[in-house]
């Protein structure tokens, strides 16, 4: 592969192309922060403001989004010789660090969460914590905000010192949860709601998380009738094109929707700290719906790298990737 200064000298500045993706990316931060000030802080959503001029809040939330497409804007303009390719290596290595933040998240958060509610369903819980504190425990939206929050920081942390990215790990101890419930089932007769849920939390996790590798391994299923033919300019073409109007716009799509209003299915279980309703199980509900968010955003993120590297195949830049698929059809 091309070293990255070879990449700067050799290739064409793509500042539209560049600018687009960059811009994408800041829109997500700066949609999700007006959302939050639409949905959860009353403010009257932006396209329902432009007649009052002078408003405060109008000011505010467009001041939001022009400070999004100017930072894109100033990083175009201070590396313009920067390739896509090297850009799209930023953007793939961010987006792994945050999946793998968030697989020890998940790992950290369902360990605990089984923990406490099998305490609980024991009876055993508020002699370890006290009445108090097993009060609280009780209420889901004191254990997200207290024991599920904290840990979420805590995978963030430690994701930072890790490089693998979890998707074997988790996988394996998906099946030895769900082994757990074969032998305690039919062995000693004993189940509970929260095993299963711990199933589900961590299976949810691995699938809508490993999404965005997958596309970055090209691992995912492609209906293929021209384009295993094609050359590697003509598949840059093919899919910078299908990454914005097949991939960007259906996670944009999600995320639109998804938090559009309190009782939208993303933002009103995740405000509302849902829980299921089978008794004594975990008080993880409310996290299959941020699965979905984090779905579509790292999803999203991933697409604006592979429409970087998609567009520098179609300009035949030098130093592109050659993913495990290629190298086996090449054989």
């Amino acid at each position: 592969m091309t070293s990255t200064s070879e990449e700067r000298k050799h290739s064409r500045p793509a500042p539209l192309i560049r600018f687009f993706g960059w811009a994408s990316l800041f829109l997500i931060v700066t949609h999700l922060l007006n959302n939050y000030l639409v949905v959860s802080k009353g403010w009257t959503s932006l396209t329902k403001t432009w007649s009052f001029t002078g408003d405060s809040q109008l000011i505010t939330q467009t001041g939001i989004y022009l400070a999004g497409f100017a930072l894109a804007l100033l990083i175009v303009l201070f590396s313009w010789r920067r390739s896509l390719r090297a850009d799209a290596s930023t953007i793939t290595r961010f987006n792994t660090y945050l999946v793998r933040g968030l697989f020890w998240a998940v790992l950290f958060i369902g360990l605990a969460d089984m923990a406490i509610s099998f305490l609980r369903v024991e009876g055993l819980l508020a002699s370890v914590v006290g009445d108090d504190m097993f009060k609280q425990l009780s209420r889901s939206q004191f254990r997200g905000q207290y024991v599920h929050i904290p840990l979420l920081a805590l995978g963030m942390f430690v994701g930072l010192f890790t490089r693998t990215l979890g998707f074997h790990w988790l996988a394996l101890l998906i099946v030895i949860a769900e082994l757990a419930i074969v032998f305690t089932r039919f062995i000693f007769s004993y189940e509970q709601a929260f095993m299963g849920d711990l199933v589900r939390f961590w299976y949810a996790a691995l699938f809508l998380f490993a999404s965005a590798y997958t596309l970055l391994e090209d691992g995912h299923v492609r209906v293929d009738v021209f384009y295993h033919g094609l050359s590697r300019r003509k598949k840059g073409a093919v899919n910078s094109i299908g990454a914005i109007i097949l991939g960007m716009s259906l996670c944009w799509t999600i995320i639109i929707i998804g938090f559009k209003g309190k009782a939208s299915i993303i933002y009103g279980p995740l405000a509302n700290f849902e829980v299921s309703q089978s008794g004594f199980g975990m008080y993880t509900k409310y996290w299959m719906a941020g699965f979905l968010a984090v779905f579509a955003i790292t999803m999203l993120i991933q697409f604006v790298a592979q429409l970087f590297e998609a567009s520098a195949d179609a300009r035949n830049d030098p130093g592109g990737r050659i993913v495990e698929v290629e190298v086996a059809s090449m054989n």
